[in-house]
């Protein structure tokens, strides 16, 4: 479940803070799919899902008074619902893949998010594809078929399930982008929060079954890490410039796997993690050339 980073460009200050910001935010990521990875297949994806989502709006209440002011108008309105959509999508399946796949596995395709967000941009909102980032969108595609290996090993749900999961996401973040002209990111966390639990509801009744004060405990904490995690991340990305913060992030990558192979005994599969070494740095190039290309638009403004 990573993000793109969106913040504006920032003076290289606190690089060690960014750094110190950014493992925690890994940290609680990886708590994250650990937790979900714990509760198994105890209960339906769609009722873990929104059982997250809605005890984690404890924490979005406080938002609602500071955005209480808002009117989005019906163009951002929309935004907002089909954001939701697309991403209670992703949740469901992201949560129905931790229970099936390593989490190697999990963390390494979820990876591939950032790059359909690369190539949405560019069908979609008209942004330029050079061609440095289309070999590293071509490099992420092959680090993803290194991982699958379709014909060459079985693959069950949760693989197409989190590949799926990935384009979901895509989709939401370029959502996101497109409201943040207009609306705070305060407003675009809530929104999200607001109807990805409104979304998941339905999904959710028609499995319904009991769970105990267990279960909603660990359920609970699922929701504290995560929103530690997202929390933690924006202070790295406010503490450091991106050339600090993506490739420490990436190690949510090996986080995963020694989480997997220590804790879950998954064993690790070399080739998935040249996959997902292929991919993440993909990712990080491609974040790091925008991150260049901002600075040297910021330099021409200056001038």
């Amino acid at each position: 479940m990573n993000a793109l980073n969106t913040s504006p460009v920032v003076d290289d200050q606190r690089p060690l803070v960014g750094v110190m910001w950014m493992l925690l935010a890994g940290f609680c990521f990886v708590a994250l799919t650990a937790g979900v990875k714990h509760l198994g297949t105890a209960i339906p994806a769609a009722q873990s899902a929104f059982l997250r989502y809605f005890l984690g709006l404890i924490f979005v209440v406080p938002m609602l008074y500071v955005v209480r002011h808002e009117r989005p108008d019906r163009a951002a309105l929309r935004a907002f619902a089909w954001r939701g959509v697309a991403h209670t999508g992703a949740v469901i399946l992201w949560f129905y893949a931790m229970t099936r796949i390593p989490l190697a596995e999990v963390s390494a395709i979820g990876y591939m998010s950032p790059i359909y967000v690369s190539i949405g941009a560019a069908l979609f909102l008209g942004e330029r594809l050079r061609l440095r980032r289309v070999a590293a969108i071509a490099a992420a595609i092959v680090g993803a078929l290194i991982i699958l290996r379709p014909g060459l090993r079985d693959l069950n749900a949760g693989h197409l399930a989190m590949m799926f999961t990935a384009m979901g996401f895509a989709v939401s973040y370029l959502l996101a982008k497109r409201v943040s002209a207009t609306s705070s990111p305060t407003m675009v966390v809530t929104m999200l929060s607001v109807t990805v639990t409104i979304g998941l509801a339905p999904f959710a009744y028609a499995v319904w079954q009991p769970v105990s004060w267990y279960e909603i405990g660990w359920l609970f904490a699922i929701a504290s890490v995560a929103t530690m995690g997202h929390f933690c991340m924006t202070l790295a990305f406010a503490a450091a410039p991106i050339t600090v913060t993506q490739p420490v992030g990436a190690l949510q990558l090996v986080w995963a796997i020694l989480l997997g192979a220590l804790v879950f005994g998954e064993g690790v599969d070399f080739w998935v993690v040249v996959g997902g070494l292929l991919i993440v740095s993909a990712v990080v190039f491609i974040a790091l050339r925008e991150h260049q290309l901002k600075r040297a638009e910021k330099r021409l403004v200056l001038q």
